[in-house]
């Protein structure tokens, strides 16, 4: 099997007469405007900063906080199936294996200090006329692409075509002159090779940028990166192509240093956003989106753990588990860090709360067949499609919408 696993996409004509379209667009823009605008009279966007530079006591001009908030319901949900929307693979397809709740797609976010837009695919394909946007990352990063996939399917179908190992997937929206290419890098790094038969750990060099993303940096305009749930495997960490240590290292009375995993994830971060630095020729907006927690509850993923919750925490509910946290730090630090470099602009995608607040937005057993053996037998990492993750479209219609004001 690829790496992402080959799906269809079909296909349909828009038949809506150019003058109609355009006028749609027109209105929906207004309506955007009004909206970010709430009460106000103005209509203006705000402009935004080209760096990020630290997020702690600090807001991004006059905007609000999209990431400080909670979950209001919204019976309108959801915009799309998985009758309507083939992008969805079987371990995500939570209605196909027979999820009997609903109500996990009846919740949208809703920022403290204002408003945020739902997705308006008509409106988010003519923001991005002729650009390009990748995502990096690992099979998180490729579940959000797949929910941006179904929330167009409603206006347009992409044609898709991979590299041979499927490690590179391009979808081109060719009537709106939009393509999404998405990286198979769950490291960001430069891995060794591996051969699980032989349960070796990992081999990754974490000061050399996994050349099959970093060396194209300068053909999108717009770069979302993230990465999170391989950092807990066995691994070798090398520095300067040397050993410098281990997590969980299969020799356990070696001379390897044993160090854990948030060693490795500052340093790949760190490597990857001085790639988009040092990539000559990039003149475009990095978005980086913070860990997305796991919610496994009575033991770990391979003993038993589970994610049977049947509504979302409320935010005096519960607290941020201390490994999200620690990821979500080191974020924030290597993307302030990055910021001040080189007037690159880079901007912060804080989904680690809100997604910390959907324990019941995971497939769970609803991923697969009764006894099918897989690696994950109760899924609690990746996202229902449709579900929670659709919001974080919701983010990136407004994030990229802040960025073409100023561009």
């Amino acid at each position: 099997m690829n790496t992402f696993g080959k799906f269809q996409m079909r296909k349909k004509s828009l038949k809506l007469a150019p003058i109609a379209a355009a006028l749609a667009i027109v209105v929906a823009i207004h309506l955007y405007l009004s909206f970010i605008g709430g009460s106000s009279s103005s209509s203006t966007p705000h402009k935004l900063p080209r760096t990020f530079a630290s997020r702690a006591g600090h807001k991004l001009g006059a905007e609000c906080d999209l990431f400080t908030g909670e979950w209001v319901r919204n019976p309108e949900g959801p915009y799309y199936t998985n009758e309507t929307c083939d992008a969805i693979q079987e371990h995500q397809n939570c209605m196909k294996f027979g999820r009997p709740d609903t109500d996990y797609l009846k919740w949208r976010w809703k920022p403290d200090g204002c408003e945020l837009p739902l997705f308006q695919p008509d409106l988010f394909l003519q923001m991005v006329k002729g650009k390009s946007l990748a995502f990096v990352g690992d099979s998180v990063a490729r579940n959000h692409m797949q929910s941006l996939i179904c929330l167009l399917s409603k206006v347009a179908h992409p044609v898709e075509s991979a590299d041979p190992l499927w490690a590179k997937i391009l979808y081109q929206y060719k009537e709106h002159d939009f393509n999404i290419t998405i990286f198979w890098t769950p490291f960001l790094v430069k891995t060794g090779p591996s051969d699980p038969s032989l349960g070796r750990p990992f081999d990754l060099y974490l000061d050399e940028p996994d050349d099959a993303w970093s060396s194209q940096i300068a053909h999108f305009d717009y770069i979302l990166i993230s990465a999170g749930p391989w950092f807990f495997r066995p691994s070798y960490y090398h520095l300067n192509r040397r050993l410098h240590g281990c997590l969980y290292c299969p020799e356990p009375d070696s001379n390897v240093t044993h160090l854990a995993p948030a060693f490795a994830y500052r340093r790949a971060f760190r490597t990857a956003l001085r790639a988009v630095n040092d990539a000559a020729g990039y003149r475009g907006a990095t978005l980086v989106r913070t860990f997305a927690p796991s919610h496994f509850e009575g033991g770990a993923w391979d003993r038993g753990g589970d994610c049977r919750r049947k509504r979302p925490f409320m935010r005096n509910e519960t607290a941020l588990a201390e490994s999200a946290s620690e990821f979500r730090r080191i974020q924030l630090e290597e993307l302030g860090i990055a910021g001040r470099v080189n007037g690159g602009r880079f901007v912060l995608f804080d989904a680690t709360m809100a997604m910390w607040l959907r324990p019941d937005g995971h497939p769970s057993k609803y991923g697969h067949l009764p006894g099918a053996k897989l690696v994950l037998s109760n899924d609690c990492v990746h996202w229902c499609l449709p579900g929670p993750i659709d919001a974080w479209n919701d983010f990136l219609q407004e994030l990229l919408w802040r960025e073409i004001q100023h561009e």
